[in-house]
């Protein structure tokens, strides 16, 4: 695999959390972000606002996963909604179909999956 080779740096906007870089990979070029070295500077500065928001995210984490432990099956349960949140990105992009289509449509490709006539 070929080292990528980084170039066209482009400094951040103040307040951004880094910078955009394009590199080459096997002569094909990308672009990539880069995030900013940890601690942040300036500092963080958690208020009592921020705090309890934190708090707010923090328990519904943990009541999501207590809700995976009582399911039969999570992998199935996230592979549902990968599939939901797909659908509606194409329909963002105007494509017309629908979760049931593309249910049936890997069903379709799947070896052993029904084939229509």
């Amino acid at each position: 695999m070929a080292t990528p080779t980084f170039s066209e740096r482009r400094t951040p906007e103040p307040g951004r959390a880094g910078n955009f870089m394009s590199i080459e990979i096997g002569g094909e070029r990308y672009s990539v972000f880069v995030p900013r070295s940890l601690p942040p500077d300036p500092p963080l500065a958690i208020t009592a606002g921020l705090q309890s928001l934190l708090d707010r995210a923090n328990q519904a984490l943990g009541r999501l996963d207590g809700v995976t432990l009582l399911l039969p099956d999570p992998d199935q349960f996230l592979y549902t909604y990968i599939r939901k949140e797909a659908v509606l990105s194409s329909q963002i992009e105007g494509t017309q179909s629908s979760l049931s289509d593309l249910l049936l449509f890997e069903n379709d490709a799947a070896p052993g999956g029904s084939q229509a006539a």
